[in-house]
This record gives structure tokens, sequence and C-alpha cells, in this order.
């Protein structure tokens, strides 16, 4: 996917506080100016407070740990995506690290870490949903709830065309945590809760097509609401097509705003507590 490179463009609105539970700033897609994002997001009087670094493998995890111990209000997550394998030929990138589960666990004793993931299942993809890959991406997930529950850690789970085997394990492991970029249906998201996770929600929210991620939302209590961007992904209007930052979840907000009639400040200063909630962060 091409991103357009919106730097120094910046939501324009005067909501506050935001915490972006899903953003992954070491995407190439920030190569050019990683810093100067970071910098600004930052910066005194920036409508962002907090950031979580969804980990997608060791380098991420390493980067993500790196960068929460130079920025304040940065944390970050362990794991590895579902998405790591070789498209063509339906196996895992270079194979799993060796002694992957032990390496995470280590990783995860840093402060800075408050979550695995972002961990889940993907069926997607051309080859993806072989048998063969699904029980190497259940294998995967699996040891890596199982690692959760041992650190006694929320997990940030991603499930893509995956959602019948994706609630089976939910419901096997019960692990605490958050569905990210949700964009299942109402019925799917009521599972969730009741299985008490969060349920998270990009800039998709607001795009004209979105009604089925639309009317998962009206599923949501507050309570288990949480605001992400997923960037460099999910540019909301009017950023379409372009790379995405955190400021920009003020768009979600405002389209959440519309769809609740609640003020969509009140709307972020309740998702901000969840997220703080969830990931241990007090203040």
């Amino acid at each position: 996917m091409d991103i357009a490179d919106v730097s120094g463009i910046t939501a324009d609105t005067a909501l506050h506080g935001i915490f972006d539970t899903h953003c992954h700033y070491d995407d190439h897609a920030f190569d050019g100016d990683r810093q100067a994002v970071l910098d600004r997001i930052f910066s005194h009087g920036s409508p962002v407070e907090y950031l979580m670094h969804a980990c997608t493998d060791l380098v991420s995890a390493e980067y993500g740990i790196a960068a929460a111990r130079k920025y304040p209000n940065y944390y970050c997550s362990v794991g590895i995506h579902p998405e790591v394998f070789d498209k063509e030929y339906g196996i895992y990138r270079g194979g799993l690290p060796e002694g992957y589960i032990d390496r995470l666990k280590k990783l995860a004793a840093d402060t800075n870490v408050r979550a695995i993931g972002e961990i889940g299942l993907d069926y997607h993809y051309e080859g993806s949903d072989t048998p063969e890959m699904k029980a190497a991406q259940t294998e995967l997930f699996e040891a890596q709830l199982m690692l959760a529950n041992e650190l006694g850690l929320p997990v940030i789970m991603h499930c893509r065309d995956a959602t019948e085997d994706f609630l089976a394990l939910c419901r096997k492991h019960r692990p605490k945590g958050v569905c990210h970029c949700f964009s299942g249906s109402a019925e799917t998201a009521r599972e969730l809760l009741e299985l008490g996770l969060y349920i998270g929600f990009t800039g998709t929210l607001a795009f004209k097509n979105s009604k089925k991620t639309k009317r998962a939302f009206a599923a949501v209590p507050t309570d288990r609401l949480l605001f992400e961007t997923d960037a460099p992904y999910m540019a909301p209007p009017p950023f379409r097509g372009c790379r995405c930052e955190s400021d920009m979840i003020a768009y979600a907000a405002l389209e959440a705003e519309r769809l609740s009639g609640m003020p969509a400040q009140e709307l972020i200063d309740i998702a901000s507590e969840n997220a703080k909630r969830l990931f241990g962060i007090s203040v």
C-alpha cells in the first residue's frame, strides 16, 4: 500500500488528551522524518498525550522499547504478528526466531512494555488460509496468549477473515486486552465484550461506507472503547490515502460524537482512561 507523505499536516481540531492505543512508528513510511514526527507529537500543546507502539516482530519490539525510553508517555508491546509469513510459499519468513517465547519474555520485563501484541490470526492473503498455515498461525497465537496470561499482561489482538477461529481461541484462553482496528459485526463485538475485552476503533469509523463498523461502535459501551490510528495506515477523511499520524484520531472521535451524541472530547477522555486502566498506566 502506497502512503502519501503528509509531514507537518495535523488534524485541525481543538481536541486534546489523545491516547493512540495502536501505532507503528517503526514503519518504513516514517523513515524520512520519524524523529521529527515523534518530537512534534510529544511537543508542548500537542493534542496527543500517550502512544502505544504495537510491535510486529522482535526487531519491532526492540525499536518500541528504545523509543519508550526516549519519549515520555510512550509505551510498547512485544509480540509477533500473524502476517510474518511468505505469501508466495505459505511459510514463515526465515522461520520463527529460535526460542522466540523466551526472547519475548525477556523483552517484556522492560517497565515500558505493557502488553503482548500485536498477535492474532489473519486468513486474508492468498495461501494464508490453508490448513497448514491456519495451524501455524494458531500455534503462534496460542503460545503468545499463554505467555500473556503467564505474565499477567493484556494482549493487543489482530483478526482478519478469521473470526470463528479467533473467537474460539479467545474463549479458550480468556485473555484480557483489546481487539484492535475492529471492523467486524456488532454481534462479534458483543461476543468479545462478553469475554471482557476492549474494542479499538481507527479512522475507518469515519469512512463513508463503513456501515458495519458504525453498527459495531453503537454496540460498544464507553467503558470498553479505545481509539487508535494503526499509523501509518487507516487515515480518516480528509486524509484518505495519506500517511496516518496520531493526531488524526480526532476525526474518529468526531464521527463517534455524531454517532453517539456524546461530545468528542468526552469520548477521548473516557477512551484514554480506559487505555490507562487496561495497560496499567497510573498518572
